[in-house]
């Protein structure tokens, strides 16, 4: 029995191989990376280019989406939370997250899952708590933005602007998937999606944001900080024990010498954990002199009741002290909580 193989897994060089397997040109790749990524076809048939002896055979040979959707949940509009089931049959979560205009310049965000489960281990994160199963392909990847771009194109909306390699799993554990799905998404001839607009979120994984820095890509770079002593931090970010804050920060640097981006430190605050103002002159003094920015994150509630969010009050009290040590710092609002967009939250209750 033959493999079942996805178009949107393979990359333009492995496209034209393909089709010269079955006797077509190697331009008909373009023309369907045409079709699935800036026309945003959901089938070979839409693809009224191409011979129709050609979709038939694309039809039995080739699939064109890695994942079926198991539905949505909306939040008042501005954020809809998507599982997905994958082919295996294993589960996934992804967010289309709106901003409107009067919150800045007007965005439509998404919030990308990178594997099944996470290895990190966070005791605070919903994905964190359920474990690590594997990698997802870049195929699986892309797809997630694809399906939220022909949801607003068929609501005949704005494009995506933004995506954030932020959802389940660590992205840069899954190194050459996320690559050749950025390849894919900032490519011209495919979805055409600035890489300045791109952003990965890690926990920290020091070789391979020493990695990142040699590709040139001008992605951002946020790193999930959480605490600025290394006792804290291993209890907080496991993957503490074997990066340290002394040799992360040392990466970060190179990232931005690199680069030239400004790098986000992500710092979820944790009532009697993390949230004191002692906990600010720490973290102000970890990035004094070094160009980023913070974003301060009120937990977003899990299973796990020892990690609650602190009072509004608290989280002002934070943001001013690391501001009068000279640190850049914006409250970053939580969205869906009523549909529990936290990640990982709408897989757990599907679990159950």
């Amino acid at each position: 029995m033959n493999e079942i193989k996805y178009i949107t897994d393979m990359n333009p060089l492995s496209l034209r191989e393909e089709l010269l397997a079955i006797g077509e040109p190697p331009f008909r790749a373009k023309q369907i990376q045409h079709w699935i990524y800036q026309k945003l076809a959901a089938s070979f048939d839409e693809m009224s280019d191409l011979p129709l002896s050609l979709r038939s055979v694309l039809n039995d040979k080739l699939r064109l989406c890695t994942l079926s959707p198991r539905g949505d949940m909306v939040s008042y509009g501005d954020t809809i939370k998507t599982l997905f089931k994958l082919a295996d049959g294993k589960t996934i979560e992804s967010t289309l997250m709106h901003y409107p205009a009067e919150s800045g310049k007007e965005r439509n965000t998404v919030c990308v899952s990178t594997q099944v489960g996470c290895p990190v281990g966070c005791p605070f994160c919903a994905t964190g708590q359920q474990g690590f199963e594997r990698n997802l392909t870049a195929g699986e990847i892309i797809d997630q933005v694809l399906y939220f771009a022909r949801h607003l194109k068929g609501f005949g909306e704005d494009k995506i602007t933004n995506i954030v390699f932020m959802g389940m799993g660590e992205p840069l554990a899954n190194y050459e998937s996320l690559l050749q799905a950025i390849e894919s998404l900032n490519s011209a001839d495919m979805f055409g999606l600035s890489a300045r607009n791109m952003t990965i979120s890690t926990a920290g994984l020091v070789p391979q944001i020493n990695r990142l820095s040699g590709e040139k890509l001008q992605v951002g770079l946020a790193i999930s900080l959480h605490a600025a002593d290394d006792a804290l931090r291993n209890r907080l970010v496991p993957v503490n024990k074997k990066y340290p804050l002394k040799e992360l920060m040392v990466a970060c640097r190179n990232y931005f010498d690199a680069t030239g981006r400004r790098i986000t430190f992500e710092y979820a605050l944790f009532a009697g954990i993390n949230d004191s103002l002692s906990h600010a002159r720490l973290l102000a003094h970890l990035l004094h002199g070094f160009n980023c920015h913070v974003n301060l994150i009120p937990s977003n509630n899990t299973a796990n009741s020892d990690y609650r969010a602190p009072a509004t009050e608290v989280v002002q009290s934070f943001k001013q002290e690391l501001e009068r040590l000279g640190i850049n710092a914006t409250i970053r609002q939580s969205r869906g909580q009523d549909i529990n967009a936290g990640c990982g939250q709408l897989r757990s209750r599907f679990n159950k």
